[in-house]
């Protein structure tokens, strides 16, 4: 990783350990994703539906295009990333038939699934208007954001 990403992940870890909530420390990481990566355009999290567990919904987001609000867990590369319980990074958004279309400036998009004591619990999903735009550092990176808050889920009642 990156000296950013080591030094946002701590960031990240330290709130992890003193945040009230889980919406307030995705939120944060949502923010600071998208400050200080210039390529991140959009930062959010999806998180399965608690009125219908078939659906994923959209969570804290920063970014400049309202993204797709509730739609089923096999739909789309949030659905694939859901289903498969794996990363899914796609360079190229255009070529992909299983992309759900946020915005037309989208060019490429990584999803990284979140587990909470070995269950599903939401996604982080990160898209850029530029093709190309995740690397390998990206993946490991935005897979030990999706990690943090997960340990946190992991570790809340319930």
């Amino acid at each position: 990783m990156t000296p950013v990403h080591e030094e946002l992940l701590r960031e990240f870890k330290e709130l992890a350990e003193t945040a009230p909530a889980v919406v307030l420390l995705m939120e944060r990481i949502s923010q600071r994703l998208h400050e200080k990566m210039t390529r991140y355009n959009w930062v959010g999290f999806y998180l399965i539906d608690a009125a219908d567990p078939r659906f994923l919904i959209v969570g804290p987001f920063v970014g400049s295009f309202t993204p797709n609000a509730r739609f089923p867990l096999d739909t789309g590369l949030c659905g694939a990333a859901a289903t498969s319980g794996r990363t899914v990074l796609v360079e190229d958004v255009s070529n992909d038939p299983r992309y759900l279309a946020g915005s037309s400036m989208v060019k490429c998009e990584i999803v990284v699934p979140i587990f909470a004591k070995n269950r599903f619990a939401g996604e982080l999903d990160v898209e850029s208007y530029f093709l190309g735009t995740f690397t390998e550092q990206d993946k490991e990176f935005v897979e030990a954001c999706a990690a943090v808050v997960g340990v946190y889920l992991g570790k809340s009642k319930g």
